[in-house]
């Protein structure tokens, strides 16, 4: 079982560290490229960590860590389509028995996924997937939401 406190401690370093690279670069692209990578290498057991962005009433694939995965998903559709949709954080604990679920990668057991709206705009989704079965709680999505928030200052749109 993950310390809450340890956990939580983490999540403000990872703040902390993604400031640190937004006061370095701050261009969209390179924001998004890094930001995937810093969370790939500090959540544990992830199996992706990435962008989709919306374009055109669709999520296309963006800057992420990972094996290769889905470009375009509708809203709606997947964990990342209903996020974007409804416009709030998922968290899917067991994607085996979630009957909206679309798999990317067969080692993704569990799911994350933070919409990333600005000035009421929808812009896309940070979908993140564990290994393990279980993974996401209330903490994370606390954390990757003010994750979200920060990586949005340096949004263009």
């Amino acid at each position: 079982m993950v310390n809450q406190h340890d956990k939580k401690e983490k999540y403000e370093l990872l703040l902390l560290q993604q400031q640190g690279l937004i006061e370095g670069e701050n261009h969209w692209l390179a924001t998004l490229s890094n930001s995937s990578a810093l969370l790939n290498e500090s959540l544990p057991d992830t199996v992706f960590a990435g962008y989709y962005l919306f374009d055109e009433g669709e999520l296309i694939l963006g800057p992420f860590q990972g094996r290769v995965s889905c470009t375009r998903i509708h809203l709606g559709k997947g964990v990342c389509g209903e996020s974007a949709e409804k416009q709030e954080t998922l968290i899917v604990s067991d994607v085996t028995n979630h009957a909206n679920y679309i798999s990317c990668d067969a080692a993704a057991m569990s799911e994350i996924v933070v919409p990333m709206v600005k000035n009421g705009k929808l812009i896309g989704v940070l979908d993140i997937d564990s290994s393990q079965v279980g993974t996401y709680d209330e903490i994370d999505q606390r954390y990757l939401e003010k994750y979200v928030e920060l990586i949005l200052t340096v949004c263009p749109y």
